[in-house]
């Protein structure tokens, strides 16, 4: 291509360069130019290479040096960025790129050696240092910038080409850092500023976060951030949190010391969010942790943990939980504190007769609370949950036999017809905790002793709230203690409904009697297996002779279908319905077998003596008094006591209370139920005392036959496997005694301390 005449004056020795000394010359054929025509482009070499002018080095880096100078002293610079970024790419491509990146880093450390000086002056206000030091990192990155946008083609070639050469903004950066930065006393000075800073924004006043910023960014672009802030930033932190800590657990309760360490970390992040480098984050939180956390672990356990389970402070053990959760063993320790509390408070629960009544209540809802701050604060950890547990285990066995009696009579109480309170939904709850409760007892063999006398007063007196409910219960029973644990109470439900068979064929047999005249009464027999059901005492009463007529022909009815059986009748059980008549008009009563004996003798006497009435229905004394005020001295006064008084005196008399009125037409008189006394309790936990025996004695006989020679101490040990209820060493060793004496087993005569099986 030719060169026109302006075109020769405005070119320049970077025109020459370019050409690689050739000239390009294209050729169009001219004429009638048609589609396809072809253009054929000539390339001639110059004939002689260009030179460049004398003292072009000198001259062009004078004009660099004023330019960097220029921008050194915020002062306008003479030449266009573009005859500058021209004049380095020409001094490269001749090869003066090493002296010219010689040249501009003496210039550049000559600029930033003459910046200290106003760093060293010996009074000087420490913030106003600080933005003095920031303004002065502003000014060079910037200048450094500038500089680097002129002498961008050195930093594309030359640098590139030698990697021991740093890059121009790196050059500058260890200019400022070994002549500023690493100075002694300016580093002093300007991490000692810094840190007051921060130390006073962690007392709460306001401090200017951008220039705190700034100053820990020059840090790590300098890369000095770790040795030169972060070391002494830590021991401040460390000194700061130490001593406040020690403070703060003298000066607040814990639920408001958990809320400062838990602002103070919320504060330490924001420190990382703001201005300090991601790299100190891991350290700072655990050295903020470690002093207000691990240091205090026991004294916040001992001050607070108490008093959050017992106010049930749910939000303050959440962030209890979330606090020790961030450091080492603090669940661990948090857990074992919870267990001991536990522990403590439960044995208080169990331990103490007088609370026996609200006992098993009480436990439901302790269980029911902890359970909660499980799930909601302790955010379902299973080592909580299984510490609850075993502390439950623990002290509920604290006390042996009660509270499996008390669970069993609270499971009466729910299970009565008579309990409103609760849905079949609500009483499927309660019977699923309830089995819970059960679960921690060692002596299920009491509970089962006495959920079974409870049971056979619900199914004979007919006062079960639901039969799904009692086989709901039942099955619960059986799936956690097996078929063996529940044999007798389902033998129990199974002579019920055999009962109610009984008595339809009873009844079809007195209505096809020829005796006509007695069938005016109602007779339901409940027939009773005697291996299933409690042991009831015998007792001898003198009945009517309609009801001992009755008697007589169903044992006859029931014999003639069952030979070779015995029925022994037991009129403690017993109940029914009189019809009675009042002035007030007539009533159905519903009362004891006992009751209705002492009101059927005022048919033929209106007014008879308690000695009297004793020796016509020849009742035991004490039943008979408690059956006489149940009568007399009751809601429902259907009998007159002369005198008045609650207590039934031998001198007492009664007469038939004409004058009684009701709003109901059935009046149910409930039976003034005695106390359990000392002695019945005491002959339940005898029964079950004389079944562990026969257990005992049947599991040492199991084992000695099958390993026909044992030491003592493995057959106590197999023992302990076996038997499924607590037992202390001392009855083992009776119960071994008795079978040696017995000849079940014999000792060993060269060894005293092993025993043989006698087959």
């Amino acid at each position: 291509m030719n060169l026109t005449e302006n075109d020769r004056k405005r070119a320049n020795f970077s025109a020459l360069s370019n050409t690689n000394g050739a000239v390009i010359k294209m050729t169009t054929n001219t004429g009638t130019g048609k589609p396809g025509d072809i253009k054929k482009i000539v390339i001639k070499n110059f004939k002689s290479k260009p030179t460049l002018p004398e003292n072009y080095q000198e001259h062009t880096w004078q004009k660099l040096r004023e330019a960097v100078i220029a921008i050194q002293t915020s002062k306008r610079i003479e030449y266009s960025l573009e005859e500058l970024y021209q004049a380095v790419e020409n001094m490269c491509s001749h090869k003066m790129d090493s002296q010219l990146y010689v040249n501009l880093t003496a210039l550049a450390e000559q600029h930033v050696k003459a910046n200290i000086t106003s760093f060293l002056a010996e009074s000087i206000d420490k913030l106003v240092y600080l933005k003095k030091m920031n303004d002065c990192w502003q000014s060079h990155c910037q200048q450094m910038i500038m500089i680097r946008s002129i002498f961008l083609y050195l930093d594309r070639t030359y640098v590139l080409q030698n990697p021991t050469v740093h890059s121009i903004w790196d050059m500058g950066l260890e200019l400022f850092r070994d002549h500023i930065a690493m100075n002694t006393l300016v580093q002093a000075r300007t991490v000692e500023g810094i840190l007051i800073l921060i130390e006073k924004e962690r007392n709460g006043d306001t401090v200017d976060r951008t220039l705190l910023k700034s100053l820990l960014r020059m840090l790590s672009d300098l890369q000095i951030y770790k040795e030169a802030f972060e070391q002494k930033f830590l021991v401040a932190t460390k000194h700061l949190y130490q001593s406040e800590g020690q403070a703060k657990m003298d000066e607040l309760e814990v639920p408001d010391y958990l809320l400062h360490v838990d602002k103070r970390l919320q504060e330490e992040n924001e420190r990382l969010l703001h201005y300090l480098d991601s790299c100190t984050k891991h350290h700072l939180i655990v050295t903020v942790e470690r002093q207000l956390i691990t240091e205090h672990i026991t004294g916040i356990l001992q001050k607070g943990l108490d008093q959050l389970l017992e106010g049930n402070r749910l939000s303050d053990l959440t962030l209890l939980y979330s606090l020790f959760s961030r450091v080492k063993n603090g669940t661990t320790e948090l857990c074992a504190s919870f267990n001991a509390y536990i522990k403590k408070k439960g044995r208080t629960i169990v331990i103490d007769p007088e609370k026996d009544k609200s006992m098993v209540q009480d436990l439901l809802d302790f269980k029911d609370k902890l359970d909660n701050i499980v799930n909601t604060c302790f955010d379902r950890n299973e080592k909580f949950s299984n510490s609850l547990r075993e502390a439950f285990e623990f002290f509920v066995n604290q006390r042996s036999n009660k509270p499996a009696e008390l669970i069993a009579k609270y499971v009466d109480m729910k299970l009565r017809a008579g309990n409103k309170e609760a849905t079949e939904e609500e009483l499927e709850q309660i019977l699923d905790k309830i089995m819970v409760q059960f679960r921690f007892i060692h002596g299920k063999d009491v509970f089962e002793a006495f959920y079974k006398k409870d049971l056979a007063k619900r199914l004979l007196v007919g006062k079960s709230a639901s039969v799904d409910a009692e086989k709901s219960m039942l099955s619960k029973l059986k799936q956690e203690c097996g078929g063996g644990f529940t044999s007798k109470l389902e033998g129990m439900f199974k002579d019920m409904e055999l009962s109610r068979d009984i008595n339809i064929a009873f009844r079809q047999y007195m209505a096809n009697s020829e005796s006509k005249e007695l069938q005016n009464i109602d007779l339901t027999v409940n027939i009773l297996t005697m291996g299933f059901w409690p042991t009831y005492p015998v007792m001898e009463v003198t009945l009517p002779q309609e009801l001992l007529q009755y008697q007589s022909i169903f044992n006859k009815f029931y014999l003639a279908k069952h030979s070779g059986r015995k029925l022994q009748w037991q009129p403690t059980l017993g109940h029914c319905v009189l019809k009675a008549r009042f002035d007030a008009g007539p009533k159905d009563l519903q009362v004891s077998l006992f009751q209705g004996l002492v009101l059927l003798l005022f048919n033929y006497n209106p007014n008879i003596t308690f000695e009297e009435i004793k020796a016509a229905v020849n009742i035991e004394d004490g039943e008979l008094r408690r059956t006489l005020q149940s009568l007399a001295c009751g809601k429902a006064r259907v009998l007159t006591k002369i005198p008045k008084g609650r207590e039934v005196e031998d001198n007492d008399k009664f007469q038939f209370n004409n004058e009684f009125t009701n709003k109901l037409f059935r009046i149910k008189i409930n039976q003034i139920q005695m106390k359990e006394t000392n002695e019945e309790q005491k002959a339940t936990e005898e029964r079950v005392y004389q079944d562990r025996q026969y257990q005992i004695d049947a599991a040492i006989v199991r084992i000695m036959k099958m390993r026909k020679t044992l030491s003592h101490n493995l057959l106590i040990s197999e023992l302990y496997m076996h038997l499924t209820f607590p037992v202390k060493p001392a009855d083992l060793k009776k119960r071994i005694e008795s079978l040696i004496d017995r000849d079940y087993m014999e000792r060993d005569k060269d060894n005293q301390n092993q025993y043989n099986y006698v087959a």
